[in-house]
């Protein structure tokens, strides 16, 4: 199968296409139809797989940090600021209650000291964190926490 293209449906929503296989013993590889881009997902450990590359679960995770520094990154740059180096950690707690999910997402990011030194301006991309479609995206029961570290030391935490 080709490259696929996204899609326009409405002016508002943009469809990409990704294609997942089933290759045995709990891996999977799934291809990013616009770009061929590949990744393989293994189950994790207590679920029976090998633990030996990222779950689906921690795609969940992976895709909500990397949301969320990349809308920052476009607030950024609409304003000339330099994030390069901003990293951001995100542990992901599984539940099992009442059935096996993602219970809680606690998602840091860390600005390197200097960039963004104004309180308007981090709240301002604060914000641009907080609209992240993978965060709205995420089902209400999954607890979901942010701390912003503006290289003087964790500045605030918002649980949303």
């Amino acid at each position: 199968m080709g490259p696929v293209l996204a899609k326009r449906h409405r002016e508002d929503q943009v469809a990409v296409t990704i294609d997942v296989s089933y290759l045995g013993d709990l891996h999977c590889e799934a291809t990013h139809g616009p770009s061929g881009n590949r990744l393989v997902t293994d189950a994790p450990v207590d679920n029976g797989g090998r633990g030996e590359t990222f779950s689906p679960t921690d795609l969940a995770a992976t895709g909500l940090g990397t949301c969320l520094v990349t809308l920052m990154g476009i607030a950024a740059k609409r304003h000339g600021w330099d994030l390069t180096g901003t990293r951001v950690r995100v542990v992901k707690e599984m539940t099992a209650v009442p059935i096996r999910r993602i219970g809680a997402l606690t998602a840091t990011i860390s600005v390197p000291a200097g960039r963004i030194t104004s309180a308007a301006d981090r709240r301002l991309l604060e914000r641009a964190a907080d609209t992240c479609p993978v965060r709205q995206s995420l089902h209400p029961d999954v607890k979901l926490t942010m701390a912003f570290d503006w290289g003087d030391g964790p500045s605030s935490t918002a649980g949303c």
